[in-house]
């Protein structure tokens, strides 16, 4: 499936209305660089989202990315943990992650594919690397749930390559593929969610821009993991380096354009959910007596338990 990038315009003889309505322009209004971190049984990695400089970014709740070919630096993976009360997403670039859980539930994630995860009321699981060797490359994007859904049973929905929507965007090899959302007019495979997100990537072989529209209200980011991208209306672009995040405006048109080299970048909105955040490591509920109640129902060994 190929996507035309850049603006389009249409006119027809003799309409009444006009053909074209003006679009307001995301612009970045902000942009930070990811800070190293370890985390599981001391995977290194570098944090871009619950950082001291960005908590959170409602409803997004962190984004780590990791990306190594040094298997030191990550076979220890991720074992056996608890979560509660959030979604949390692997997109896996390169490399194999198997999941196991502590209801016998077992996937596994591999290179161009994804998982989304609902953990709900709880689940315990681990995150370990299938390869003992080679790139190990992608990110873990936590989002949050409202309070109505807190409380929900566990749901996985591991997605492979061939699930993800996907097309072409130029002669050369651009490509976008779509995890959730329907930017495009391509529908990601997650389920609906409360949230409402958007989550792509978009790697750019060459100089042709790309627009593509989000929903309005939707909180946005981009992190450019590849090169260097440009963002927002040609006039107006902001030029994100590899390694940083770009908090978007309000809007609903992007525009993007990799003027120098290949680039690629990670894409997110969603809709805020304007909830008290109350975060303890793998817990995140709406208030302190939330978290207490998880960390004692963990302790007595019903966190996952219906």
């Amino acid at each position: 499936m190929s996507v035309a990038a850049g603006c389009r315009s249409a006119s027809e003889p003799g309409a009444q209305a006009p053909l074209f309505v003006p679009t307001s322009d995301r612009t970045v209004v902000r942009t930070l660089q990811g800070v190293p971190a370890t985390d599981g049984a001391g995977v290194k990695l570098t944090r871009v989202i619950h950082q001291p400089a960005l908590q959170n970014l409602d409803p997004f709740l962190m984004l780590d990315r990791f990306h190594s070919n040094d298997a030191n630096a990550y076979i220890a993976g991720f074992p056996n943990h608890p979560h509660r009360g959030f979604e949390t997403v692997t997109v896996m670039l390169e490399g194999r992650m198997r999941h196991r859980d502590s209801r016998g539930n077992s996937g596994l994630i591999q290179g161009r594919g994804a998982q989304w995860m609902t953990a709900g009321r709880g689940i315990i699981h681990s995150e370990m690397p299938e390869q003992e060797s080679g790139l190990m490359s992608g990110f873990q994007l936590w989002i949050n749930l409202p309070a109505k859904e807190k409380m929900c049973p566990p749901y996985y929905q591991d997605l492979p390559p061939e699930r993800l929507a996907e097309a072409t965007l130029s002669s050369v090899g651009s490509r976008l593929r779509v995890i959730a959302g329907n930017p495009q007019g391509l529908a990601g495979p997650v389920r609906d969610r409360p949230t409402q997100p958007t989550l792509l990537t978009l790697t750019l072989e060459d100089d042709q821009p790309f627009e593509l529209e989000l929903p309005e209200g939707h909180v946005a980011f981009a992190f450019v993991h590849v090169g260097q991208v440009h963002l927002g209306p040609e006039a107006r672009a902001s030029a994100v380096r590899e390694g940083h995040i770009a908090l978007l405006s309000q809007g609903k048109r992007l525009r993007l354009q990799a003027r120098d080299r290949r680039s690629a970048v990670l894409l997110a909105a969603a809709k805020p959910l304007h909830e008290p955040i109350v975060q303890h490591g793998p817990f995140v509920m709406n208030t302190e007596a939330e978290i207490h109640q998880a960390i004692a129902d963990y302790q007595r060994g019903v966190l996952d338990k219906a």
